[in-house]
């Protein structure tokens, strides 16, 4: 293939004296022998998503490797000291089970502390929200961690965290990336002052689990939690580290975990995808589950951040729950704990996201509380606690199986959401009731919502177009009708405009800009169409719903809304 004159440039200046010997021997390789791998690994610097910056480990600018990151961390530092001038700086770094991910976070802590800032470098793997809670533990300006999530094994990556704990939203996050692209990679100072390191462990540790027990317990008698019979599962990542010392400590002992996944081990080499949102995944747990009789299964991502939860339904069938039913079940209880506890002033609110179930609108409405709602990702979250200080936050999540319980962490949380999870699970069966029965009360109380997604891969150069006139040719041509069912409102985040179809009408968004698309039904059902931040996918969101008055009508109306979103997908022609 005939190789574009910019991106030679870009592959020659890997060959100078600035890169090592291996690194140099590869991209001559590329070159001579492999283009299209060059291509890939050459046409574009690797960016900042929803989650961080996520990319498949290799040379080249658009790769994760010790340059790529360490030019990040050089432009970091450089934001840092301008930040805080006369101030001592300090950062705390984490990483997770994933090939390389200890060695590139030393890479980190090199080049910060070669810049004259002190580094807290955990002395082995730890979950995401333990670093998002070291942050503010230590008094950090900012923290690190290296992992990429759930993503297929060949990808790692970095994700940057503020003094607050939260991870970085604009404008500042724009900032931070002027810096780094401002930067050349001589401009990288990569030898250490190893007396600016120091190596943290146990006692983070402990003061994170005591955190995680304090806002995750709810006075539960000590016998409903030696009545819950749990399985719990790391998926081979970070959570194995401290999630069962948490649920040990707080009573629940009846615990069984997975052991051929309880090894950390960056192949994943039990799962297909150590993702919790995919069933596939939990297999193992459910399988344990089955042969112990347990109540609830309790699967974890590589980084702790996500959780996904299975528990028994009304005819003893172990049944998966979606990450909107975590999120409502779990707002639900705490919404309804505050209450009991006359701890709800009106000054509280609940987080959400713009694709997450409006079910928690209807929660915050009973309770009379404010329900957030913000962009796709955690961080945006975080700013809601960070921009209002003067409400309390009670917790939060999103539909992809994230949840924050209170403000000690800054991220989703699955360590702190296991333990809740299963406060919630032992005081049901406790009053004869089960987690699955309290979340069908729910939808009669509130209204049967369903929600669904899909996710289309689109890899490469070519799949980064497809996927930009995908969303060009929704926003340009949008539909005016879908399944029979008129659009009444478009929601474009790009522009920052809502336009009502009907009167042409447009309003001004209130939530900052961003490549998605949401578009109502005159029936309210809900479609939202976004680019993934992290991966080379677009998603589709639906959500739909309908009114139950008792739990014997919810399987119709399952089936009904079910068949909904599939004439929807059909129509759509993205099926």
């Amino acid at each position: 293939m005939q190789l574009d004159q910019t991106l030679l440039d870009q592959a020659n200046a890997w060959l100078t004296p600035v890169f090592d010997e291996d690194t140099q021997r590869q991209v001559k390789a590329m070159i001579t022998a492999s283009p299209e791998d060059l291509q890939e690994s050459f046409y574009k610097n690797l960016e900042f998503g929803t989650g961080g910056m996520r990319g498949i480990m290799g040379v080249g600018t658009n790769r994760i490797n010790r340059y790529t990151l360490g030019k990040n961390t050089q432009g970091l530092s450089n934001y840092l000291k301008k930040s805080f001038p006369n101030e001592t700086i300090k950062v705390a770094i984490a990483f997770d089970c994933r090939h390389n991910s200890q060695s590139l976070a030393k890479v980190v802590a090199d080049v910060f502390s070669a810049n004259g800032i002190h580094v807290y470098l955990f002395s082995e793997l730890r979950p995401t929200p333990e670093l998002s809670f070291a942050v503010k533990y230590l008094g950090c300006k900012a923290g690190i961690v290296l992992t990429a999530s759930h993503n297929p094994p060949e990808y790692n990556g970095y994700k940057v965290y503020w003094e607050d704990g939260g991870q970085l939203v604009p404008p500042q996050d724009g900032e931070i990336i002027a810096e780094i692209e401002s930067l050349t990679y001589d401009a990288i100072q990569f030898t250490p002052n190893e007396s600016l390191i120091e190596y943290i462990d146990r006692e983070v540790d402990q003061a994170f689990i005591k955190s995680s027990i304090e806002n995750a317990s709810f006075h539960t008698p000590e016998k409903a939690k030696i009545d819950l019979k749990v399985v719990f599962t790391s998926l081979h990542g970070t959570s194995i580290t401290i999630t069962p010392t948490v649920l040990l400590q707080a009573g629940y002992t009846d615990l069984h975990i997975v052991k051929e996944q309880a090894i950390p081990n960056g192949d994943f080499p039990t799962v297909k995808s150590p993702n919790p949102e995919e069933p596939e995944a939990l297999a193992m747990a459910l399988q344990l589950a089955d042969e112990i009789q347990a109540d609830i299964v309790i699967g974890t991502d590589p980084d702790s951040d996500r959780l996904g939860v299975a528990v028994r339904d009304t005819d003893g069938k172990m049944v998966l729950l979606n990450g909107n039913q975590t999120m409502v079940i779990m707002t639900a209880f705490l919404l309804e704990q505050w209450k009991q506890n006359n701890k709800l002033t009106g000054n509280e609110f609940i987080g959400s996201t713009i694709v997450s179930t409006p079910m928690m609108l209807e929660l915050a409405s009973a309770y009379q509380v404010e329900c957030k709602v913000g962009l796709t990702g955690f961080k945006w979250i975080a700013k809601m606690i960070r921009d209002f200080p003067e409400q309390q936050f009670i917790g939060g999540g999103e539909e992809s199986f994230g949840y924050m319980v209170g403000d000690a962490v800054r991220d989703k949380d699955a360590v702190a959401s296991t333990l809740l999870v299963c406060e919630i699970a032992a005081i049901a069966k406790a009053a004869g009731s089960s987690l699955y029965q309290e979340l069908q009360n729910l939808y009669v109380d509130f209204g049967y919502f369903k929600e669904h997604l899909i996710s289309i891969t689109k890899k490469g150069i070519d799949g980064a177009q497809e996927i930009k006139q995908m969303m060009s040719d929704l926003r340009l041509n949008p539909l005016k009708e879908i399944n029979g069912e008129r659009v009444i409102f478009i929601e474009d985040y790009q522009s920052g405009k809502a336009t009502n179809l009907f009167t042409g009408e447009e309003e001004n968004l209130a939530i900052p800009k961003s490549n998605v698309l949401i578009y109502y039904l005159e029936d309210g059902s809900k479609i939202c169409a976004r680019p993934s931040g992290t991966e080379p996918k677009i998603k589709f969101y639906f959500s739909v719903h309908t009114t139950v008055h008792h739990t014997d009508e919810i399987a119709d109306a399952e089936a009904f809304l079910t068949q909904k979103i599939q004439d929807i997908i059909a129509d759509m022609q993205l099926s």
